[in-house]
Formats: structure tokens, sequence, C-alpha cells
């Protein structure tokens, strides 16, 4: 009903009832915008869902009576003349006079009338944030008042107060109490995810019935319950009996805190970690499992290995278990709503994964759960409650440690079960990780910390076997190269790891063909290929050294030599004969050897000696001029650590595994005073350089992006490891246009299959736009920023009908930009850009499947 007004409204005197005010449209069979739910109704919607939600949580204590509510009154602001204007406009619908509505953007859109709203009818602490944020990011609104003349005044205001009337009535809720800033993250989670089930296909049509759709939508969701084995033994899971280490790990862990198992590389940490996560599911005390890695490479083999442990834990009545066991059934089958679909902001499989209840992903993911970056709170709301395994957590740099040790505050405060697995922890980092004080030096070492607690109990768990490695520090690659390619000709399993990408693709072409004139094989592995590339990589290299290489002697039939970075140090079960690694820090350097001779059952060419060579500098000129002598890996770690590192190993000829494991890393670590070069390398360590930034300022810039207020900071910007992260999506083709009869983008992949794209989202159904995903995400690579093909508009990928698979940014905040590149690759490799524009100012960049994303400077 359209009502006039003497005061406070738009141009024209005139409001409209809340309960003729719509909240979405959706179109018909035909491809027509029509009108769908009102904002009343929409609101119900998400409130009972999130209802429901509740309902089927393992941590519904730590929800607050009126959780549903806040989640309910998210859209309220869509009361408001702008929006009403901008949806009959886009149904070409009657509009109101004198609303200009690309104001909207000056208060981020509805969100932003939401917050003030709420403000104005004076809810308590956090929930105007809460409403305002539900989008994903705070709008600015400071300065606002819900009774401006572009929110349409007092009259407007006054209906949109009788909405949150009547969204009490219905829900017979009142906004909750919120004592912490956890549970509103938890909160702000929650109205999110609701509402993106609340705007999905099941709710769209005004005309149906939604009140029985609401549990079929959380089921669809993925949002179920599963149902376990009961009593099953360690042995009956993984079919061997556990060792010291793991036994005494799962029986520290009885209910949600923080624990840490140091123990050597190949003691079988993982296993551990999930039998104690199986007691916490199979207690009650935990609502999923989020298995963190170091890198995204590492995902594929910890995946099979997962979903090996959940074939034996998950009950064979449990309906969703396919859905469970398998990432992308996850991904491509359960339905989001609006987000959560192809093209919206929580696609991507890596974020959609925190909300499963079984998940592997990487630690940049639930680093974000603490920061303030868009949907920072939807990955805290995912992480809550389960158990969070943090896999070879090492001494990161002070600002990935400072999110770390935040991160883990969160999850505690969220009832989560956080087991820290880590074979080269010094006793710092370990006191910072516990947030109390630790005392220990045994190894290996469990330490507990219950939430219960406030004292860590520290349990020494018994050495039950040593080996030695010898140990060569090498100065001439040239002596490497040929002592790789002999120990290959001669039939053994050699690893070869640099520090980085660059370095690795070069020895790779240096070295390939003249191990295959020797009768070896050569391949190369690093975290920039596109997913189907590094997949095939991943699977064949990994299985020849690693355990599936023992059947049928196919690890013995030839020589080869597998050259790759960090990946390769991190959560894969590989096993070389020989290992040639650069020089790097000590602790990376012990995860490296956790890769030769890992187990005493594997098949040994009878050459083969338990030796590894590192690539060093002179220790004098490394002290002198580290920048100089380290090269390249100067710039990926301290220098100053780098000299502490090669102190302590340049006098060594062979070490014992896993005695010497703390003594290694303790003479690395342990603050000392220091003159000289040392004592300039510590400064700049600490204080920073014209070209590197120090601990301290890290640490400031980590607490920025953990700060509770202030701009949100895009996923684009939202930076979990201070040195550059291969966070940009680049999409590799063979050529892309848009074809005008066909009104659609054709996509032409690198095997030559065309992906047809139609602009008119209508034109396809869910499962169509699904699939179509699917296959363009298997021709992404991730590169860092700096490497990454200049950026095309929004408007021009739009043209291509990109934007029904990919996120391409919210037009309402200035901030958010897309993280997808596009790049062509010509019949010589080469990347070239869109209509043969220059692809990088900087470099010349190639992509070959064997070398992967390579970066060449003009």
């Amino acid at each position: 009903m359209i009502k006039k007004t003497k005061r406070n409204s738009p141009e024209g005197h005139i409001k409209i009832s809340f309960a003729n005010c719509p909240a979405k449209t959706f179109q018909n069979l035909s491809g027509k915008n029509c009108l769908g739910r009102d904002v009343f109704s929409h609101c119900q919607i998400v409130g009972e869902v999130a209802k429901e939600l509740i309902n089927r949580s393992a941590i519904k204590h730590l929800f607050p009576d009126g959780s549903a509510l806040t989640a309910g009154t998210h859209d309220i602001g869509k009361v408001s003349p702008t929006f009403y204007n901008k949806l009959h406009n886009a149904c070409d619908l009657p509009l109101l006079p004198g609303i200009n509505t690309d104001l909207e953007k000056g208060w981020g859109g509805h969100a932003g009338v939401s917050q003030v709203t709420a403000k104005a009818l004076n809810a308590p602490e956090f929930v105007p944030e809460i409403l305002g944020q539900h989008h994903g990011f705070a709008p600015a609104v400071t300065g606002r008042r819900a009774t401006d003349e572009s929110f349409g005044g007092e009259a407007w205001q006054a209906e949109r107060e009788k909405l949150v009337q009547a969204l009490r009535e219905a829900l017979q809720e009142d906004w909750p109490q919120i004592d912490s800033y956890a549970i509103a993250r938890l909160l702000a989670g929650l109205t999110s995810v609701a509402d993106w089930i609340g705007s999905g296909k099941h709710f769209e049509n005004p005309e149906e019935d939604w009140q029985p759709k609401i549990r079929q939508a959380l089921d669809e969701a993925g949002f179920i319950q599963p149902l376990y084995r009961k009593k099953l033994s360690f042995s009956g899971i993984f079919g061997f009996e556990p060792r010291n280490a793991q036994q005494l790990l799962f029986e520290q862990i009885t209910g949600p805190g923080v624990y840490i198992l140091e123990a050597p590389m190949g003691v079988g940490k993982t296993e551990a970690a999930l039998y104690a996560a199986y007691q916490m599911l199979a207690k009650g005390q935990a609502s999923g499992i989020y298995f963190a890695l170091p890198t995204q490479l590492t995902s594929n083999k910890i995946y099979e290995r997962f979903n090996q442990f959940l074939e034996q834990i998950l009950d064979n009545g449990c309906q969703h278990r396919p859905l469970l066991l398998h990432t992308n059934a996850w991904l491509f089958e359960t339905e989001m709503g609006e987000e959560g679909r192809p093209g919206g902001a929580w696609f991507n499989q890596t974020k959609r994964g925190l909300l499963a209840p079984f998940a592997v992903g990487t630690i940049d993911q639930a680093l974000m759960a603490a920061m303030n970056v868009k949907h920072g709170f939807v990955r805290a709301f995912g992480l809550a409650g389960k158990v969070i395994i943090l896999d070879e957590v090492h001494t990161y740099d002070a600002y990935t440690g400072t999110l770390m040790d935040a991160l883990i505050l969160l999850l505690r405060q969220l009832d989560c079960t956080v087991i820290i697995l880590s074979a080269t922890l010094n006793q710092e980092r370990r006191q910072e990780l516990m947030s109390c004080r630790t005392e220990s030096a045994d190894y290996p070492l469990i330490t507990a910390l219950p939430n219960a607690s406030d004292t860590a109990a520290e349990i020494a768990v018994p050495v039950t076997g040593s080996q030695s490695l010898a140990i060569k520090l090498q100065q001439d690659d040239g002596a490497a190269v040929e002592e790789a390619l002999l120990r290959a000709e001669q039939g053994q399993q050699v690893l070869w790891i640099e520090n980085t990408v660059k370095e690795a693709q070069e020895r790779y072409l240096q070295l390939a063909e003249r191990a295959r004139s020797l009768g070896a094989d050569c391949g190369l592995l690093h975290s920039r290929y596109t997913f189907a590339d590094r997949q095939m990589i991943e699977d064949r290299w990994v299985n020849l050294f690693g355990k599936p290489g023992w059947a049928d002697s196919q690890r013995q039939q030839q020589g080869r030599i597998l050259i790759g970075t960090q990946v390769l140090e991190q959560s894969l079960d590989i096993d070389a004969d020989f290992l040639v690694s650069r020089f790097a820090p000590t602790d990376m350097l012990l995860q490296r050897f956790g890769r030769l001779w890992r187990h005493s059952e594997t098949p040994r060419n009878q050459h083969a000696r338990q030796e590894a060579w590192l690539l060093v500098p002179e220790l004098d000129k490394a002290i002198d001029s580290p920048q100089g002598a380290f090269g390249a890996s100067a710039y990926v770690y301290s220098p100053y650590v780098l000299c502490r590192s090669l102190e302590v190993w340049y006098s060594l000829d062979q070490i014992c595994l896993p005695n010497d494991i703390r003594s290694l890393i303790e003479a690395t670590y342990c603050s000392r005073q220091e003159s000289g070069n040392l004592a300039r390398w510590l400064h700049e360590l600490k204080e920073g350089s014209r070209t590197r930034i120090g601990q301290i300022a890290l640490k400031q810039l980590a607490r920025v992006g953990l700060a509770q207020a202030g701009n949100t900071l895009p996923e684009s910007k939202a930076q979990t490891r201070y040195s550059e992260s291969e966070s940009f999506e680049v999409l590799l083709l063979r050529s892309i246009r848009y074809d005008s009869e066909q009104q659609a983008g054709v996509l032409v992949l690198l095997n030559g299959d065309q992906v047809v794209l139609p602009l008119n989202r209508a034109s396809l159904g869910r499962a169509d736009w699904r699939a179509l995903t699917k296959q363009l995400m298997q021709q992404v690579v991730y590169v860092r920023p700096g490497d990454a093909p200049k950026q095309i508009s929004r408007e021009r990928l739009q043209k291509f009908g990109l934007q029904h698979c990919f996120y391409l940014g919210n037009p309402l905040w200035e901030n958010d930009e897309s993280l997808l590149r596009i790049a062509l690759v010509d019949e010589a490799d080469q990347l070239f850009g869109l209509e043969n524009q220059q692809l990088h100012d900087k470099y010349a960049i190639e992509y070959r499947p064997d070398l992967g994303y390579r970066v060449i400077k003009k």
C-alpha cells in the first residue's frame, strides 16, 4: 500500500508499507524477471533456517537466545526507497519518483540501512554490525542515521521498526545479548549462511509454501549430521597397532582444547590426530574435522588418506555418505543459495570446504577466520566446534605467527579441539601457540591444554628407534648435478628441492634431457600448474616415490629424479633414496630429511646410501653478504636465520634422527647477543631494512588484519603470509570470444575442448552451471600477485559470461576486486592477453604442462 507522509520522506512524500516491499526477484520459465518474496517472508525464512542450523549444530550451547532473530533481521534495510526502486526497475514495474538507486553504493546497499536501523532501535552490542556485514564487508555508514532522507526519513524507518516487531512475533525471539567478540563472529557467520540458504531455489517463488522446505534446503546445502561407527580401535581403522606417540596423544585428548604433538617425520602424526578426532566425533564432542595443510599442493594425497579414514568411521546407514566422502561432491552437488552457486563469493572449493563436516584445506583459509577479511566470520562459523588439525606447523614468520596465535585463541573460544602437528617447533614458539608457560626440552613431546585447564601438561614420548644420516655440504652445484645423474643412472630415486619455483624450473631444464639419455626419468612438481596438470603430475610422481610404487617393483624399474620446491617437504608420504637440497633454515631442512629413507620397508636400490647433500655458500661469505651468497633464498627466508642455520650445519657430516632434532632447532633459534655482521642481520630481522619489513612491523601489520574495527579487507589484499601468497586465479585458455548468434562466450580450453557460457544465466540449469564451472576450474593456475597477468575489467569479463562461473567482485564495494585473470596460450606455449594485448609489463610468461607457469624477465 502506498501512503503519503508529511515529512522526512524522499521526494514525492511516498512510503511503502513493509508488507509490500519486495526482497528478491526471480526469473520465470520464459526468463522474465519477476518480484519474488516480500521482505517479511524472506526474513522469516532466514530466521527459521537459522533455527534449524542451530538445532543441527554440535555447539548449540554457544548460540545465545535470539540468534535466529538476528539472522532474520539481516534484510530490514530492504525496506527503503532505493532498494524498492532497484527491484521494480529490474522487473519493469512502476518506480517511486525522484529516487537515485546509484546512491546505494555510498552506504554499501541495503545492508548499510539494516545496520543504521538496528542501531537506531538500540539493538544490543554487536548486532547492528552483524546485520551490516552480512554480505561479507563493513558498509560505509559512519555519520549516517536511520532517519536520513536517503533512507526514506522517519516514515520508512517506522516501517522498518514495524518489520522488526513482526519478526519478533513470528520467530518468538528478541535480539540476543552477545558477551564476546568470538560469539559475535559465530553469530555473524550463522546470519550469512542462513541468508544464502534462505535465498536458494526452494524459496524463490512466492506462490509456493516455504515451511516444509526448510529441512530439505539444509540437507541439500550439506548441513547434515553424520552417523559414525562406534567403538572402533586404532588398528581397526588403520590396520596396524598404534606407536607410543600415537597412543599417548589420543589418550590426552579428552575434550576441546589445544594439543601439540612434536615428533619426527614418518612416525604417523596424521593417523594419531585422525584417531583422536574420531574419538571426539564418536562422543559427540565435535561437529567435524578440518585438516589444515601448509600449502594447496599438499592436499591431493592427504585427500586420499583422509577419505580412507572416513570410509572406516562413517556408518553405512549414513545416507549422505557419498557426499561426505568426496570433496568434489560436496562442492558440486550441494545447493548453498546465492553466494554458494557458481560465480558466487563462496563457491570456491577452498572456502566452501570450511562449511563441510569434513574437509582438507589450507592453513590460510583457517587463518582468515580470525581476520577482518571478507566473510572471515563465515570461516569462523564453519570451524566452530570442529577438530582442527594444523599439519606441519613450524616456525612461521612473525606475521603469520601472530595470525596463528589469534586463530588458536578464537578456536578455543568456539569449543574447537585444536591438534597441532610438528616435527620442528622451538621452545619459544611452542609457548606462544599454547599461550602459557611450557618448560620441557624432551623430544618427542606432547603438550596438552584442555579448555578446562589453565596449565599445560607436557608428556615425554619414549624414542623407539633412531637412524643416522650422512650430510655433505656442497658448494659446487655442478658436482651435485653429476651426483644426482649418477645415482639415477644406478636406479636410485633422487629428490632435489629448490627454494623457488624459478630455480626448480631451471634445474629441471638442466637435468631432464640428460637424465632420460641415461635411462632415468625426471619430473617437476611445484605449485604453479593448472589443477588438471598438477593432479596428473602429483598422482604419477608421488605414487612412484610413495608406497604405491612398491607394488610390482615399479620403483625398481628405473632411476628417477624428482625436482620440486617446498611443497615436497610437507605432508607428502614420499621416500627418496638420495636427497639434494638448496640450503634452508634448520626446521625446513629437517622437514626435507623426512622424505629421505622414510620407511624401513621401502625397497632400496643396492647402491643407495642414507645421505643428503646440501647446496651451501661459504660461511664467511654468507655472514658477510647473505643476499649475494644465498641468492634468491635470502628473499624467501630471513638472512639472519639462514646464517644461524648455516653456522649450525657447517661442521656437521652426520646427524642422528630423531635424537638431534631438538638440539639442532634450539641451536638455530635460541636468542643470543650478536656482534659484527650477524648483529646487523639480527637488527634487520627485528627492525627491517630498505627491502625487508622487520618482525616488529610484521606483528603490527598482522594486528591490523586482525583488527575488530576498521575497513574489511577484500580477499585479494588479505595476506596470511607476508611473502606474496599464490592467491590470484589465472584461467588459461587457447581462445575466448563472444558469439553474438548464441549470445554466449565461447572458450577453447588447452586440450581443445570448447565451453559455451550463455550470458543469460536462466538458459542453463544449476547442475549445468556447476559442470561448466568444474571444467573451467581444471584450467586455473594460482600465482603470486606480482606474477599475475594484468587485470581485465569486470564489465569485459561479463561479456563472456564468466560471472556465472567465477566471482568477479561486488560492485557495491569499491575495494573488492576479482581474483580472476585471463591468459591465452599459443602453440609455442607463450602467454598473451585478450586481442594480443601485452600480458605483463615486466615479464614474458609461458605455460608448459611439464614446466608449469613460468615467468621470464624480458
